[in-house]
C-alpha cells in the first residue's frame, strides 16, 4: 500500500505509545548478493587535514530548515577529533569536536569548537549544529560522555546544548562567545536506560547520545532525535537500542526539552541504532540511523555495518523499512569495516568519514599493526542516494 502524508497526527495521550520496531524478519530481506555499497576506497580517495589529528563523526551546520549553512568561503562542518595514536580505539576517551570549513579547494582545519573547560563531561561525542543567519547565533547540540575531571572515563552520556555567535570576519570562521549552557533533557529512566546506573561493556555500551535538532514543519515544534537503549525495567534484552525523542519547550530549542518515548525500537535485533537524522521530502518523513555488523544478535538475524532508514507520513510514523529491509547503504564486502557513521543531507549526499580501509581479508582484532596502519580517520568520499516512496537507490 503506497504512504500518504498527514499533516495532523500526533500521539493520543489516552492510548499506550506504541513504537515502530525494527525486526529481524525486516532484515531477513537484504540481498547480500547485491548490496547497495559504494565502491572500495584507496589512499588518494581522502586526504589528512592534520596528520597528528584523527577525525571521526562528521555533520554539517544547518540551517532551521536543513539546508547546510553556505558562506562566501565555503560550507561549515563538524568532526569529532583526537591526537592520532596507536590504538584508534583510543580516541573516545579523548574527543573533542572541531570546526572544518569546505572550500572549493579543499577542507581547512577551523581548530576545537568549544573552548577547553567548556563541556561538563570529559569527552565531546556526537550532536548536530544550527546557524541562525540573521544573528549570526549557533545552537550546537552535543554528548557529554562522562563527568568533568572524572579520573576514569566512564561511558555515562547526558545531552546538553549550547549557543555561539559566528565570526566569520578572520582568515578562518569560527564560533566565540559560547554561553548558556544547559542540559538539554534529563533521563528519568522511563523510557531509556538510565547510563548514570548502567553503562554496559565496551564495544556494547548503553546509548544516550547523538542529538539531531529537527524542525517539523507540521506544527513548527522543534525536536532532538537521539540514539539510545531501552529502559532497564521494560522487557530486557542486550541489544536493546532505541532512536529517542525530546521535544523543545520553547521556539529555539534554548530551554529544556520533554522526554517522549522512543520513536523507532530495535528489541531483540540490534543494540544500537547510531546517529539518528531526519527530514521531510514529498511530504513524507526519512529516519536514517548508523548499525554495525557486530551489534545485531546474531542468532536470529545480521545486517552488514551499514545506514539504514525507514519512512513514513509523521515524525512518528508508522513507519516502513526502506527498501523492505532498512538497509541503504552498506560498506563493499570486500572492504566490511572501510566507512561509519553517515549522514543523508537534504541535498541525498552522503557523508561519511574512513574507518578501515584496505583490509583486504585481514582482521583488526588479531592483527594490532594492520589496525594501526589501516585505520584512516578522515572524510570519506560522499555518495547520493535517491528516493521514491519506501524505495532508494544508491548512487556513486
Amino acid at each position: 500500500m503506497p504512504l500518504t502524508t498527514s499533516k495532523t497526527f500526533l500521539p493520543d495521550a489516552n492510548k499506550p505509545w506504541r513504537p515502530n520496531f525494527w525486526r529481524a524478519s525486516h532484515l531477513a530481506q537484504i540481498d547480500f548478493a547485491n548490496l547497495p555499497s559504494p565502491r572500495i576506497f584507496g589512499q588518494g580517495d581522502f586526504q589528512h587535514l592534520d596528520p597528528a589529528l584523527t577525525l571521526w563523526d562528521i555533520w554539517p551546520v544547518q540551517l532551521d530548515n536543513g539546508d547546510l549553512v553556505e558562506l562566501d568561503s565555503g560550507s561549515l562542518w563538524v568532526m569529532l577529533s583526537a591526537p592520532r595514536l596507536p590504538d584508534p580505539d583510543v580516541r573516545h576517551n579523548m574527543a573533542r569536536m572541531r570546526l572544518l570549513l569546505k572550500t572549493q579547494a579543499g577542507w581547512r582545519d577551523c581548530g576545537n569548537l568549544l573552548p577547553d573547560g567548556f563541556s561538563p563531561g570529559s569527552r565531546e561525542w556526537s550532536g548536530s549544529t544550527r546557524l541562525n543567519p540573521e544573528t549570526g547565533e549557533v545552537t550546537l547540540w552535543f554528548t557529554a560522555a562522562g563527568r568533568r575531571d572524572e579520573v576514569k572515563p566512564d561511558f555515562e552520556q547526558r545531552l546538553f546544548h549550547a549557543v555561539g555567535t559566528l565570526d566569520a570576519t578572520g582568515s578562518l570562521p569560527r564560533v566565540t562567545n559560547w554561553h548558556s549552557l544547559t542540559q538539554t533533557v534529563v533521563n528519568t529512566g522511563e523510557f531509556y536506560a538510565d547510563l548514570s546506573v548502567t553503562q554496559g561493556v565496551p564495544g556494547q555500551i548503553k546509548g544516550f547520545r547523538d542529538p539531531y535538532w529537527f524542525r517539523d514543519p507540521a506544527d513548527g515544534a522543534g525536536y532532538v532525535l537521539f540514539t539510545a537503549s531501552r529502559a532497564s525495567h521494560l522487557p530486557a534484552s542486550p541489544y536493546d537500542g532505541v532512536i529517542g525523542l525530546a521535544k523543545a519547550t520553547d521556539v529555539d530549542g534554548h530551554q529544556t526539552f520533554e522526554l517522549l518515548p522512543p520513536i523507532l525500537d530495535a528489541f531483540g535485533l540490534a543494540s544500537e541504532m547510531e546517529r539518528p537524522h531526519v527530514f521531510v521530502r514529498d511530504g513524507l518523513y526519512y529516519v536514517f540511523w548508523s548499525t554495525q555488523t557486530h551489534i545485531f544478535d546474531q542468532r536470529f538475524a545480521q545486517g552488514p555495518t551499514g545506514l539504514y532508514g525507514m519512512v513514513g507520513p509523521t515524525l512518528f510514523g508508522p513507519f516502513e523499512p526502506l527498501n523492505g529491509s532498512g538497509l541503504v547503504l552498506a560498506n563493499p564486502p570486500e572492504e566490511p569495516r572501510q566507512a561509519y557513521a553517515w549522514q543523508v543531507l537534504p541535498s541525498l549526499e552522503v557523508v561519511s568519514f574512513v574507518d578501515f580501509w584496505g583490509l583486504k581479508g585481514g582482521n583488526i582484532h588479531t592483527d594490532l599493526t594492520l589496525k594501526q596502519t589501516q585505520f584512516a580517520g578522515s572524510i570519506a568520499p560522499s555518495s547520493y542516494v535517491s528516493l521514491q516512496g519506501t524505495t532508494s537507490t544508491l548512487i556513486g
